[in-house]
């Protein structure tokens, strides 16, 4: 049976019902967009350049920079074009592929944290079997495996949202297409959806969820048994940089996905997502380089060469 969709396009009420808002958001997040690009990219080029960052902590964390520049790019540019237009318009096509990427690179991050989570768990709790056990064959499996589960996973929930058609208010009070909002005003009952979403997505938030925090039991308890006063601040500074990322992450998850959305909460679920989409792929790079003495001389080396090749002029 075809697919029938009477509505063809979508309405993206974006970030203020207040048009002379527009043009500072519009300001303010091609910033924070630009920002988002630059540091991510810088990241994955020292990960990339620098030989000392070759371990697979730093080739986890150019992974989690590369899912935030490619994740804040499903919602930005189409964002700022809205507010620069005032045409705030999406096409049923456009937003189902927005929809796919979305849950595609959300995912995938939720799986890379937890693998970064078990890198931290054999670096700290196992340092002596931490090069056979977390190898660079171990690491390309686990990275491919993120990428894999994390298409998957969008897959499924993008050919169920498919099915569903759309007749009556076409208005998605948020400035990106995402699942809660296309039930709330899809004219199908969103009944088998709403339980994939509860199957699949509870396999994977679990899996994860146990994954990513349960090794800290450990983490927390090893640390603390660390005579040295350097080992330990260093240990946890790692530890606690993580953790900073992921209690974020689900912290947003958590309000858009389990939190009923209503008309009194719409500003808070916009400025949630707005955390979610904008705010987090910025924060991830600051949270991890800020108190990360090897990202600091990584810098300095990778810049040294051409800094010297100025200085020769």
């Amino acid at each position: 049976m075809t697919n029938f969709t009477k509505v063809t396009e979508f309405i993206l009420i974006g970030l203020s019902d207040h048009p002379h808002n527009l043009r500072l958001l519009f300001v303010v997040f091609f910033f924070i967009y630009i920002l988002t690009v630059i540091t991510n990219f810088l990241i994955i080029v020292f990960v990339f350049k620098d030989s000392q960052l070759h371990t697979p902590m730093y080739f986890f964390l150019g992974n989690l920079a590369f899912i935030d520049v490619s994740y804040s790019s499903v919602t930005a540019p189409k964002m700022l074009l809205d507010l620069a237009t005032e045409n705030h318009s999406i096409s049923f096509p456009a937003c189902t592929t927005q929809v796919f990427f979305f849950i595609y690179l959300a995912s995938g991050g939720v799986i890379l944290l937890s693998a970064m989570s078990y890198d931290r768990y054999i670096a700290i709790c196992h340092p002596l079997h931490y090069t056979q056990i977390m190898s660079w064959t171990a690491c390309t499996y686990m990275a491919s495996g993120v990428w894999v589960l994390g298409f998957l996973y969008s897959l499924i929930h993008t050919l169920f949202t498919l099915r569903l058609t759309f007749c009556g208010p076409n208005t998605i009070h948020n400035f990106f297409c995402d699942l809660p909002h296309l039930f709330q005003i899809s004219c199908t009952d969103t009944f088998i959806n709403i339980v994939v979403i509860l199957i699949v997505g509870g396999i994977l938030g679990i899996g994860a969820f146990a994954i990513t925090f349960v090794p800290y039991f450990r983490i927390f308890s090893t640390v603390l048994r660390i005579r040295s006063s350097h080992g330990k601040l260093k240990a946890f500074s790692t530890c606690t940089s993580h953790l900073t990322v992921v209690f974020i992450f689900y912290g947003s998850i958590i309000f858009i996905y389990f939190v009923p959305t209503t008309s009194n909460l719409f500003t808070l679920n916009r400025v949630v997502s707005m955390t979610y989409a904008l705010i987090n792929p910025l924060l991830n790079p600051l949270i991890y380089s800020i108190r990360n003495k090897d990202l600091k001389d990584a810098v300095k080396r990778v810049i040294s060469p051409y800094k010297r090749k100025i200085d020769h002029l």
